[in-house]
């Protein structure tokens, strides 16, 4: 099909720019990061290195329940760029937005500053901002969740790294929904907290799409991890590419329970 191009652009400014950011910005979340990770007293990881898949998403998936109700509230500022290059052609745009998270379920954003195209600000920095809400609802919560209710798990490696020995499993979803992946995550053996995510959407946003690869790192925040960096490149069936990126930065972690609370809600499976 051929676009002229003032067709071509206003097809990339309504699909390209909304759409297809906003379920990778959403994987960020669905490992729980919205809330936080919390972390378990050392020694407490039963076998270091010995557990099974099922074991480890076991673990994981308590330390999600501990999370969601030992992290009460906090504060960050999030710095959102992307940059377009290609047809028919190029955009960019930064944003710094200010963030309070209340629980169980509230976020207040504050946009402070932004630079660039209008269009990008809009459409795309503007649009996360509601979809992350949308996830975030009780009922999306439970639907994107990274548990064997959503996903199959595979565990494909034990690592060492500048983070700590980790568990490598693939998860595949079950089903096509717009805010799953597919790709790889690592789990802290000891706190049993993810600290990576490699992966691409289950399911394509637009057709104007080719793929998109994803990564987010995490941080140990006083005893909470939370995302530190999420980054993503988006190849467009017009020849172009999107660089998108959210540095994460400021934590202040203002309202928790004791941690004991949280150590014997987390106790490891044996």
């Amino acid at each position: 099909m051929h676009l002229t191009p003032v067709v071509a652009l206003k097809n990339t400014a309504r699909l390209f720019p909304s759409s297809p950011i906003l379920p990778l910005m959403l994987c960020a979340f669905i490992s729980g990061a919205a809330v936080g990770q919390t972390s378990s007293p050392p020694g407490e990881s039963p076998h270091a290195g010995q557990l099974n898949a099922e074991q480890v998403v076991e673990n994981l998936t308590r330390m999600n329940l501990a999370r969601a109700q030992a992290l009460h509230s906090y504060q960050s500022t999030r710095v959102y760029r992307l940059e377009y290059k290609g047809f028919p052609g190029g955009r960019s745009a930064a944003m710094v937005v200010s963030v309070k998270y209340q629980a169980p379920g509230t976020k207040e954003f504050d946009i402070v500053s932004s630079t660039g195209s209008k269009v990008v600000i809009d459409r795309v920095f503007k649009k996360l901002l509601e979809g992350e809400k949308e996830a975030f609802e009780a009922e999306n919560q439970k639907r994107i969740a990274i548990n064997q209710e959503n996903y199959e798990f595979t565990l494909v490696g034990y690592e060492s790294g500048l983070r700590g020995p980790s568990y490598v499993l693939s998860l595949n979803p079950k089903t096509k929904n717009k805010f799953l992946f597919r790709g790889k995550i690592w789990v802290d053996e000891e706190q049993f907290a993810i600290v990576r995510i490699e992966g691409e959407p289950a399911k394509n946003p637009s057709f104007w799409i080719k793929g998109t690869k994803i990564e987010t790192l995490y941080v140990n925040v006083n005893d909470f991890w939370l995302p530190t960096h999420n980054h993503s490149i988006t190849a467009v069936r017009l020849g172009g590419h999107a660089d998108f990126s959210i540095e994460y930065k400021d934590y202040q972690t203002t309202g928790t329970s004791p941690s004991s609370k949280v150590s014997s809600a987390t106790e490891p499976s044996r």
